[in-house]
């Protein structure tokens, strides 16, 4: 049992923990989003056509996607405070470069490190839950996660694109950056990567349980474990469909999409992109909390895959839509897709505790190389389509909707072969 002063100990340093590292992750949508509500202002400057627009969005997502497994390690060797401030300052460094760059090789190379950066901080969070909360909530807390992630992409719709009207892109980037370095700081001074660390019990020491045994090998063996377990990869296969598609399109296409199929202007398509991420951070967290309170995973992530896939069809074939159907679309639309998100617990659970950072980074690989396939791949599709057809319009679109429809599908038909861990550990340690 904790006396007054380890209970209120424990309870500062836990939200603390939560609260810097997940301002971080904040920041790492914020970066994810953005460009779909700056991506007219992106064209004019770097006279980029819709297929280098792509590519210059999903440098973020190539290096997110590479950055997963060593992410990983790194936080199941190193600690998760170490590698938040190191994060937090490459990420520093590339959004100032990102907002000063005059060239598109150079925003290139700022999003890079972006990228870079922030690639870090999910594992991260992930890693400092398990560690500062209880097992069987950590499904809510990856959804609380979520839900306070998704800030920062609702700041990258409408309240971005109304801010650009008084401030230019360059500017708010370069005020991103100054807010990485600070968080930076911060999870330096303030972050602690276990109870333990400040001379308290653990989570489980609490419950009256054994503490989760420590991984005694190297740190190659512990990610041979991972990957050789066979129930470790539908999640990426989920991630890659699911999670894939949403960022692909919310992150970049959204906004053309609604502006030249439906006729919105700028402030209207965004409002519907801050629709869909708000469903999308409801959603994640109210799944988590359902799948922890009926003790399963798969039957949730499954019916909410279906209703996301169905989402597609309107916009696949043009249908004609009011405000309020078109609202009420979007908003189910990211209310259905965090059905993904139950993948990290799963990663989790089929795997040892100890490597919990490796696991879920392993599964996370999905939806960053979905996202970096998808967007330049629909812009291609995209220009392809115009140029074949010399004609603006929905036409142009329905390629690049149909392409995020299939990724969507296969998302769908992975979560079949998720294995259902009853929200507890598979794996006895």
């Amino acid at each position: 049992m904790l006396n007054p002063h380890q209970s209120r100990q424990l309870v500062r340093l836990r939200w603390t923990a939560f609260a810097i590292v997940g301002l971080a992750y904040v920041l790492s949508f914020f970066h994810r989003f953005a460009p779909a509500a700056i991506s007219a202002d992106l064209q004019q400057t770097f006279h980029a056509s819709g297929a280098e627009l792509g590519g210059l969005a999903a440098t973020y997502f190539y290096v997110y996607m590479v950055m997963q497994i060593p992410t990983g390690i790194l936080v199941d060797t190193m600690g998760p405070r170490r590698v938040v401030a190191i994060g937090g300052l490459i990420a520093g460094i590339g959004s100032l470069l990102f907002g000063t760059a005059d060239t598109l090789t150079a925003a290139s190379i700022g999003r890079l490190l972006v990228g870079l950066g922030v690639s870090v901080t999910f594992i991260s969070l992930l890693k400092l839950n398990a560690a500062w909360f209880h097992d069987r909530h950590f499904a809510t807390m990856t959804g609380a996660t979520i839900l306070m992630g998704n800030i920062g992409s609702l700041l990258a719709a409408a309240p971005l694109a109304w801010a650009l009207n008084t401030i230019s892109w360059r500017t708010a980037f370069e005020a991103v950056g100054m807010l990485s370095l600070l968080l930076a700081v911060l999870a330096w001074l303030l972050v602690h990567d276990h109870p333990g660390r400040a001379g308290l019990p653990s989570m489980r020491e609490l419950d009256g349980r054994a503490a989760h045994a420590l991984h005694a090998g190297h740190w190659y063996d512990g990610l041979m474990v991972v990957l050789k377990n066979r129930a470790t990869w539908p999640g990426l296969w989920v991630n890659m469909g699911l999670a894939g598609s949403l960022f692909a399109f919310a992150g970049l296409w959204a906004v053309p999409f609604l502006r030249d199929v439906y006729g919105m202007d700028r402030a209207q398509a965004t409002r519907h992109t801050t629709l869909l991420l708000a469903g999308f951070a409801l959603g994640a967290f109210f799944i988590g909390m359902l799948s922890d309170r009926i003790g399963r995973r798969k039957p949730v992530m499954t019916s909410g895959a279906i209703v996301y896939c169905l989402c597609w069809l309107p916009l696949l074939f043009g249908v004609p839509m009011n405000d309020m159907g078109s609202y009420a679309l979007f908003f189910v639309m990211g209310l259905c897709a965090p059905s993904f998100t139950l993948s990290w617990s799963c990663a989790k659970e089929v795997n040892p505790h100890a490597l919990s950072g490796m696991a879920t980074s392993v599964v996370n690989i999905g939806g960053f190389l979905g996202t970096a396939i998808m967007q330049p791949l629909v812009g291609w599709a995209i220009d392809h389509s115009h140029a074949a057809a010399g004609t603006t319009g929905s036409g142009n679109y329905q390629s690049g909707i149909a392409i995020l429809l299939g990724f969507s599908l296969m998302g769908l038909i992975a979560t079949l072969f998720i294995r259902e861990t009853w929200c507890r550990y598979a794996t006895l340690e």
